[in-house]
């Protein structure tokens, strides 16, 4: 085999093992792509549930608010009814 010949065969070695490098590279880059979005869905539907969660016990902190209030009229109520004669 000349020099010509094995140079020839060395330099398409090398664009072979070039362009594995390069699709395994693009492989990588692919995955860690991915990667990163589903890194951001993942946050952005965690926001969502902190907000969602944050609404629903401001909503069991009002209701728990109306019911003592309810509590309490029940009570003075019960008390007038009592005091005008009745049986509550």
């Amino acid at each position: 085999m000349d020099a010509t010949t094995l140079g020839s065969l060395l330099v398409g070695v090398g664009a072979v093992v070039g362009a594995v490098v390069a699709f395994v590279g693009k492989r990588g880059e692919n995955a860690l792509t991915g990667y990163s979005g589903l890194t951001d869905q993942l946050q952005e539907e965690r926001d969502r549930l902190d907000r969602k969660v944050g609404e629903l016990l401001a909503e069991r902190a009002e209701q728990s608010a109306l019911r003592a209030a309810d509590q309490a009229e029940i009570a003075r109520l019960r008390l007038l009814i009592t005091q005008l004669g009745g049986q509550p």
